[in-house]
């Protein structure tokens, strides 16, 4: 069986078995663009949405319906000029949210692409990792457990295995997979079907959940047995996230409602004033006003829009919940290596039974020889570790392995024993077992003296005063020709100790103390020791003063009590994954929102319990990533501080959108409803109705949605677990103002009747004051204190201004336009007095909001 050593070459005990340099090298880039081209990428066919399929969407809304049952009435009357007019209003309102979710498409689709998963492989000799899809037979694929097997193909170095392929076969169990000894085994093995053990047959869609290896795929794409039953791979859920569910069912329930409303109207009118066109367009009115079609197209657009906005800030998010949830966050758990630190270690210092002394570039100079080649015959292979990647790459030319040496079995890590062993054997000689972990369970295994484990164990504590983490190296011999099962018997020698070098990155402590300003605890959980932890807390920024708990103090401790040591402590070191979980539930328990990064196979059940899950995308493994609901794609923690704020801007961006949608739609609901109750002419025709709609739309969904946070959100609390996105206290205040908004401008219609103006002319005046108090109602809950009055990054509201001033100059002062919306221009002094007053009822909530709160100036270069 052929084995890769960490010095990138092959060797197996017999010279006949080495691979073929192709095999050993993986393919060049150029054989394998040819391979790309010949074979087709390796995916399942798309189901992207087409514009079509928007289109016939979005016309079976409540909305279309309405529209459509207007302008029919109009064209069943022959007013074909009015019909005319609400097709067209329909088609362009049809048209303007058809474009915007083609737009969340397109962030859709984007996001798609920075999700697609990955494979390391060998190419040109060396392992790059690469797109999935661009994966071609013949290529080399290394395979480490939390992966997800990419490809059918055939194990051909390394092993055993252990493959869940559930997928496949149902079968919960998993199996284990050996390599393939010659030519006539991988022949065989590629004609396997899912489901043999001890077989070297890998299948797509399988999961490795035990021990690493290479394996050369054989079949991608629609030839895998997964692609053949049309099962998809590299696709994100797109399942509407609770928010919009909730949403969704409203808005059903309302056009329901409002459907009924409109039979009610039509009918009395009939009846009792016996004016049956004039009650179909007051009922038609009157629901098309009712239908806050909006809320669903809000949620829609800012959940794609801010993903894709995360995404540009290297979060990528697999879920659109966490989008919203982000803003929320109150506590965040974070592991050291890799995210706290630059995850580049470096052998610092080895101790081997003498002084500690520092590292050298060729270790195998020195008096520890054996313990950096134990060390070593310790380290899977390929190197994946960075712990592995470093021993490795201190050993220079020097090979740990001698040339008849072979690899037997691999011991991984287990519950209790943190401790990673391989047996080597050799023809006619003991077999070596190579070990290395935690110090602890290394001292236990070599059965230390009192005297022995004290010296060592205050070696390895001056190590993690000095940041390292430390790994305990250890060997024992067995004979060849006996099986072993276990190492937990065995007489182990103690090599010594090597503390390796993760320095912090250097953007961490200042990202911390934001997470601090903005209320958001940081909690370190690894599996290093006390010690190297704390020291890593302490530069970090990370509050260490308080007692560090390790993975023994928690163990001893009932739920109530680890809920309350958690409240007040930041270090948690040498965890277990089960401690893991508690501890994200312990959190939960105590009213906090908790995000979690982790990267391993045993971090998944913690990032899926935990509010939302942050997997990392560079050293991540698939189950990892696949329970996650965020993905770091650069593994800093910088990029989850960013996202924690860009999660609070689009959270208070959607809130603000929501208002002033309830707001809005309280003075066109009852100018379409009150004339009727008490006798005057129609304040409102569907048509006016329409022109609102157009301009409600891309205000709430485009202009809120590009406004950018102000400087101090990351200075302010997290909003309660308690508390909703859109609360009782955000509906209140979105009623009020739009009842202000229609007290104002009712009065002034009734005002204008009663002073003896045509009804034409009080129309014109109620239109113009809705459409100013409209836009003056969105300028006060885009804008905070501290702003100036123009802001460049509100071009599409300055546009949508602009377009309305527009529209309303030609309905008043347009003899034509005018005829059509039954509408004249008033007096000028009326008009500028009511156009006054109607700035002042949509706008006064930004003078309180000045008055009352200190300034708030944007971030320099906060939008995204």
């Amino acid at each position: 069986m052929t084995q890769l050593h960490p010095d990138g070459t092959a060797r197996s005990g017999r010279a006949a078995q080495q691979p073929p340099p192709s095999r050993r090298r993986g393919l060049s880039s150029a054989e394998a663009a040819i391979r790309l081209r010949s074979f087709g990428p390796n995916e399942a066919p798309s189901r992207n949405r087409s514009t079509l399929r928007i289109a016939l969407g979005v016309i079976r809304e409540p909305m279309f319906l309405l529209l459509a049952g207007a302008a029919g009435l109009y064209f069943a009357v022959g007013d074909h000029a009015e019909g005319a007019i609400m097709v067209a209003a329909a088609g362009l309102s049809i048209g303007l949210v058809v474009v915007q979710q083609v737009r969340s498409e397109h962030a859709l689709e984007a996001l798609k692409a920075l999700a697609e998963p990955t494979a390391k492989v060998m190419r040109d000799g060396a392992v790059a990792r690469i797109a999935t899809r661009d994966l071609v037979p013949g290529d080399l694929v290394i395979l480490v457990e939390g992966d997800r097997v990419p490809a059918d193909g055939v194990l051909v170095d390394g092993g055993p295995l252990r493959v869940d392929e559930s997928v496949l076969t149902g079968e919960s169990a998993p199996v284990t997979k050996t390599a393939a000894r010659d030519e006539a085994a991988r022949q065989a093995a590629v004609n396997m079907e899912p489901g043999g053990a001890e077989a070297a047959a890998v299948f797509a869609g399988a999961m490795v959940v035990g021990g690493q290896g290479a394996v050369e795929a054989a079949r991608v794409g629609r030839a895998t047995h997964l692609g053949r039953i049309g099962a998809s791979l590299a696709s994100i859920e797109t399942t509407p996230a609770p928010l919009q569910v909730q949403t969704n069912r409203l808005v059903m329930r309302l056009g329901i409602a409002a459907l009924g409303f409109c039979a009610v109207v039509a009918a009395a009118y009939g009846f009792l004033r016996s004016q049956w066109f004039e009650g179909g367009l007051a009922g038609l009115t009157l629901a098309i006003a009712l239908v806050p079609e909006e809320f669903p197209m809000v949620l829609v657009i800012f959940l794609a829009l801010g993903a894709w906005r995360l995404s540009r800030q290297k979060v990528l998010t697999r879920r659109p919940a966490a989008v919203e949830a982000l803003g929320s966050v109150s506590a965040l758990c974070v592991d050291k290596t890799g995210t706290l630190t630059e995850n580049r270690m470096r052998i610092a210092e080895r101790w081997a039974g003498g002084a500690p002394f520092p590292s050298r570039t060729a270790l195998d100079i020195e008096p520890d020889a054996s313990l950096v080649r134990i060390a070593v015959l310790a380290c899977a292979s390929p190197a994946i570790d960075p712990m592995d990647r470093a021993i490795a790459q201190a050993s220079g030319a020097k090979d740990a392995a001698a040339p008849d040496q072979r690899l037997k079995t691999v011991f991984p890590l287990k519950a209790g024993r943190m401790v990673f062993a391989q047996q080597w054997i050799s023809p006619g000689s003991a077999s070596v077992i190579a070990a290395k972990g935690a110090p602890e369970t290394v001292y236990d295994m070599c059965r230390l003296s009192a005297v022995e484990r004290d010296r060592a164990h205050r070696v390895a504590e001056g190590m993690g005063r000095r940041g390292l983490r430390v790994l305990g190296v250890a060997e024992a011999e067995w004979a060849p020709a006996s099986a072993l099962n276990d190492i937990d018997d065995l007489a182990f020698i103690f090599r010594g100790l090597i503390g390796f070098e993760d320095p912090v990155r250097t953007e961490v402590p200042a990202a911390v103390a934001i997470c601090q300003r903005a209320g958001i605890r940081v909690i370190m959980m690894t599996g290093d020791a006390a010690l190297t932890a704390a020291t890593i807390a302490r530069e970090a920024g990370i509050a260490s003063e308080n007692q560090v708990l390790s993975g023994s103090d928690i163990a001893g401790l009932t739920p109530h009590q680890l809920a309350l040591r958690a409240a007040r402590t930041s270090v948690f070191a040498r965890l277990t994954p089960d401690q893991k979980l508690a501890l994200v539930n312990a959190l939960k328990e105590s009213g906090e929102v908790v995000a979690m990064t982790g990267d391993g196979v045993n971090d998944a059940p913690a990032l899926r319990a935990a509010h939302i899950g942050i997997a990392m995308g560079e050293r991540g493994t698939d189950v990892a990533r696949e329970a996650a609901d965020i993905v770091l794609l650069d593994d800093q923690f910088t990029s989850v501080v960013n996202g924690v704020r860009l999660g609070r801007r689009i959270s208070e961006n959607l809130r603000r959108a929501m208002t002033y949608i309830t707001a809005i739609h309280v003075p066109i609901a009852g100018l379409s409803l009150l004339p009727i109750l008490i006798g005057m002419p129609p304040a409102f025709f569907p048509m006016h109705v329409v022109l609102m709609e157009l301009i409600i739309d891309p205000v709430c969904s485009i202009a809120f949605e590009a406004e950018p946070e102000a400087s101090d959100v990351m200075e302010r609390p997290p909003r309660p677990a308690t508390r909703s996105l859109f609360g009782s206290q955000d509906i209140g205040r979105g009623l009020f103002q739009g009842l202000v908004v229609l007290a104002v401008t009712m009065s002034s219609f009734a005002l204008a009747l009663r002073s003896g103006l045509p009804e034409e002319q009080a129309r014109g005046v109620l239109l113009s004051m809705l459409i100013v108090a409209n836009l003056s109602m969105a300028y006060a809950e885009l804008s905070v204190p501290g702003q100036r009055l123009i802001e460049p990054h509100r071009v599409v509201f300055y546009g949508v201004v602009g377009a309305a001033a527009i529209v309303v100059g030609a309905a008043l002062y347009v003899p034509a336009a005018g005829s059509l919306l039954k509408v004249a221009a008033p007096p000028a002094p009326i008009e500028t007095a009511a156009l006054a007053v109607a700035m002042l009822a949509g706008g006064w909530s930004l003078v309180t909001k000045r008055l009352k709160a200190k300034p708030r100036p944007l971030a320099t270069g906060a939008s995204a």
